[in-house]
């Protein structure tokens, strides 16, 4: 399953990726900014733009099927379903967080995502070697589904729930990849930093009083 911040900027194509997971950066598409909650995937195009520079959709005849719908109803009105189901999603990672599992009603819908959109894999070569990739068609919008069910799915089986945290600061979700498994932050660029600094001016401050 890719993660799709590993080795990434904080921000690519202007979509947060500070994760270390594709599902909780999928989460993480409606963060906190200086304005209030914003939504970042506000249509169709912008669910295009998303899927691209998260390295979801990579090949340039993917990415052109991909714009051949995300420009559209059909489009538009499967980001209106994706960002739904997002919000279940985070009352989902948020009892996983508290190390309780989803409820009941959130893995039967999971499951009937994945019965309905299953994952394939292929063989691929790769220098004298064979190697099993997942294999998403997206000819049709619908088989989106595929991959944000694959990726929930991915979090709450393969990762450790004491490492799935959100930020001390902010509303962005992670998973702790660190060696120590102390991070606090979604990153230092964007909230580890500010704390730092207001920490150390609430300091100053004390010692000047």
């Amino acid at each position: 399953m890719v993660r799709a911040s590993e080795g990434q900027s904080d921000w690519i194509e202007g979509f947060l990726f500070v994760a270390n997971h594709i599902a909780l950066d999928f989460l993480n598409t409606k963060p906190i900014l200086d304005d209030g909650p914003q939504e970042l995937l506000t249509n169709g195009d912008a669910l295009g733009r998303w899927l691209f520079a998260s390295g979801i959709v990579t090949g340039s005849r993917e990415k052109a099927i991909v714009h051949r719908w995300s420009d559209s109803d059909k489009g538009d009105g499967l980001v209106r379903d994706l960002t739904a189901f997002r919000e279940r999603l985070r009352a989902a990672v948020t009892r996983f967080e508290a190390v309780s599992l989803p409820s009941d009603a959130f893995i039967a819908e999971l499951n009937e995502l994945l019965t309905k959109y299953p994952r394939t894999v292929a063989l691929r070569k790769k220098g004298s070697h064979l190697t099993q990739e997942e294999v998403f068609d997206l000819q049709r919008a619908d088989n989106l589904w595929g991959i944000i069910a694959a990726a929930a799915a991915d979090l709450f089986s393969n990762v450790d729930a004491a490492r799935v945290r959100k930020c001390e600061s902010c509303v962005l979700h992670f998973h702790d990849t660190s060696k120590k498994g102390s991070r606090r932050w979604c990153s230092m660029n964007i909230c580890g930093n500010r704390v730092k600094v207001a920490a150390y001016q609430s300091r100053v401050r004390k010692g000047q009083g």
